[in-house]
């Protein structure tokens, strides 16, 4: 385990925590590396071009360095998500040890790119069609993986805390707190910073204040990848339909993922009833070089047990 009881309890209060050097100088190596083949040919020419960026333009090319799952770049940062210190995290957070991811994205800023700046808001919005449930195992969790360092000058999120932001907003929790609901101000006065080194991660819910910041250290970037977990069967929660996007490079997912990582998928687990002979021996002509003996292997023994 790679976080504490300490901090998830400080996540269910705040909303939002810090898992300091989460991941290792050598499980990051890999997902740099991935990220400048994405990425690093997209550095700014004219680092003040954004200046002239209407508020349309700029929102835009906030989220222009974005991409879904999978990636054209290297298996680790592909797994970087489905990492199973996450998975755990994600299971003690929402106390159940059947968890899905629904959202992973690679999302890279680089200073000069655009104005970063933000209002604060929730992402409830955008990942369900109510709003962010009571019971623990109705919540979802968000992991910002931070791959490179991200100080203040590197456009660290900034959030407030749900026990500070309560008594501003009230408990309605409105999408946006921005001037026209007259609460940005008092939320910008107590903001908290989520600057931390590289390997961290900063845990946080779909209802808690945060806003995105300027980059201002020249030439400098960011390099982040966010994964979102939610309890199986959570139907009210949702970003990604995975076969949305089947013309993308999947393999790298599937022929180096374990089998607890491809049931955070979605992909049933062995021994589900999902599996027959023939679902898995068309599942193996799809992935012929992923590894399916863990559900060979289950399928026999449930055939054994059957023919006993």
């Amino acid at each position: 385990m790679r976080h504490t009881t300490e901090q998830l309890d400080i996540w269910r209060r705040d909303g939002g925590v810090i898992l300091d050097s989460f991941f290792t100088a050598d499980e990051l190596a890999p997902c740099v590396d991935g990220m400048e083949q994405m990425y690093g040919h997209l550095r700014p020419d004219d680092p003040a071009a954004h200046e002239n960026f209407d508020a349309k333009t700029r929102y835009a090319a906030q989220f222009a360095n974005t991409t879904d799952l999978p990636f054209h770049a290297t298996p680790e940062l592909n797994l970087i998500g489905l990492h199973p210190a996450l998975v755990a995290c994600a299971r003690a957070a929402l106390g159940t040890d059947d968890v899905r991811m629904y959202q992973c994205h690679t999302w890279a800023k680089f200073t000069g790119q655009t104005d970063f700046d933000q209002p604060f808001h929730c992402d409830y919005k955008n990942h369900t069609l109510t709003v962010p449930g009571e019971d623990e195992v109705d919540r979802t969790i968000n992991f910002m993986i931070y791959l490179t360092d991200v100080t203040n000058e590197h456009g660290a999120i900034h959030y407030v805390p749900v026990p500070e932001s309560d008594p501003i907003t009230g408990p309605m929790r409105p999408q946006f707190a921005g001037e026209a609901a007259g609460y940005e101000a008092q939320l910008r006065a107590i903001e908290r910073s989520g600057a931390a080194p590289a390997g961290s991660v900063f845990a946080y819910g779909i209802d808690v204040f945060h806003r995105g910041t300027n980059l201002t250290l020249p030439d400098a970037h960011r390099f982040t990848v966010t994964a979102s977990y939610k309890a199986a069967g959570n139907d009210q929660i949702g970003w990604s339909a995975w076969p949305r996007f089947f013309r993308e490079p999947w393999h790298l997912v599937m022929d180096n993922a374990s089998v607890e990582q491809r049931t955070c998928l979605g992909i049933p687990a062995p021994g589900d009833p999902f599996w027959t002979e023939l679902t898995l021996a068309r599942t193996r002509d799809r992935w012929p070089n992923s590894d399916w003996s863990a559900y060979d292997e289950a399928l026999a023994t449930s055939s054994s047990d059957h023919a006993c």
